[in-house]
């Protein structure tokens, strides 16, 4: 009995950080699958895209609102950067949108995990802050293991999608989305000195995405007939966008950062290649087909694990 006593605390103390590390990889996992679930929807499904992230937030909206209308702090709504926070949520969804559907999901996942040095460079820049040790090394490795990743062949990638790529288009917007989720973090960060909570933020992030995407679908006159037209996996795969990204993957992160701090969660950031690369090849059919293109994968990899630890 004595030495089943002794051991609770132990358990007790380690049991709950397992708990909120496989939180915090689950969730890296789901966005590293986003933009491959964005492709598929897009290019194979043929949904058209503002109603795809019409309905995909609208749905999480709903949900959310549904569970936790009585936490919500409405009057923190009348905050102005609550508000510019939403207009930059905007511009990343709607290039982040169009970066999947012009060029591969590896590619545009690749340019997402640029985003912390992006985000140390507008802080050194911005807000005057010292910039992070080795910041300039793990850049321009993770650009070598980048280029390497490119560099390589894909093979019939293109094959399994009405749509063709455009590359260069593809790749800009994707600069583009990085670039306003580096603006989005540092304004985010802003906001906690208002005490806006993660409640509040992942409601005005719902709330703008579903009515400038909706009210743009409807005044460009996409059509919507596609949507009665989904398979099977079609459905499938948009439930994986819906509510295993737009809403699991979101409240996890969420979570898993309150309860283990920004600096751990981050560090596991470098798992969405492996997430892109593992749903791009079953969905997609893009696949790895070079030892160069590992050797990319691999050094992006652990360069970036590497830089994140160290902050």
């Amino acid at each position: 009995m004595a030495a089943s006593h002794s051991n609770t605390p132990a358990e007790t103390a380690v049991s709950p950080a397992w708990h909120w590390l496989s939180l915090a990889l689950i969730a890296q996992l789901g966005w590293g699958a986003y933009p491959v679930l964005l492709r598929y929807l897009q290019t194979v499904s043929l949904l058209p895209s503002l109603s795809l992230l019409a309905v995909g937030n609208f749905l999480v909206l709903l949900l959310v609102l549904a569970v936790r209308w009585r936490q919500v702090e409405w009057p923190i709504f009348r905050l102005p950067l609550l508000w510019l926070f939403g207009g930059l949520v905007v511009l990343r969804g709607i290039t982040n949108l169009l970066a999947t559907r012009y060029t591969l999901a590896i590619y545009a996942q690749l340019i997402y995990l640029m985003t912390p040095f992006i985000v140390a460079l507008l802080s050194r820049l911005v807000l005057h802050e010292q910039l992070p040790r080795h910041t300039f090394k793990a850049l321009t490795l993770c650009l070598v293991g980048a280029l390497l990743l490119m560099a390589g062949n894909f093979g019939a990638v293109g094959s399994g999608t009405a749509v063709s790529r455009n590359d260069l288009l593809g790749i800009s917007l994707a600069l583009a989305s990085c670039l306003f989720l580096a603006l989005y973090m540092l304004v985010t960060r802003r906001t906690a000195q208002h005490q806006a909570s993660g409640d509040s933020l992942l409601i005005v992030h719902l709330t703008s995405l579903f009515l400038f995407s909706g009210g743009a679908s409807l005044v460009v006159g996409e059509t919507w007939q596609p949507w009665t037209q989904l398979g099977p996996l079609d459905w499938f795969v948009f439930g994986l966008f819906a509510l295993g990204v737009l809403l699991g993957a979101n409240l996890g992160q969420i979570r898993s950062i309150q309860k283990l701090g920004a600096p751990l969660v981050s560090s596991m950031m470098a798992t969405r290649l492996v997430s892109a690369l593992l749903f791009g090849a079953f969905l997609l059919n893009e696949r790895l087909s070079s030892g160069w293109q590992l050797l990319g994968a691999a050094i992006v990899f652990v360069t970036l694990t590497w830089y994140l630890r160290q902050r």
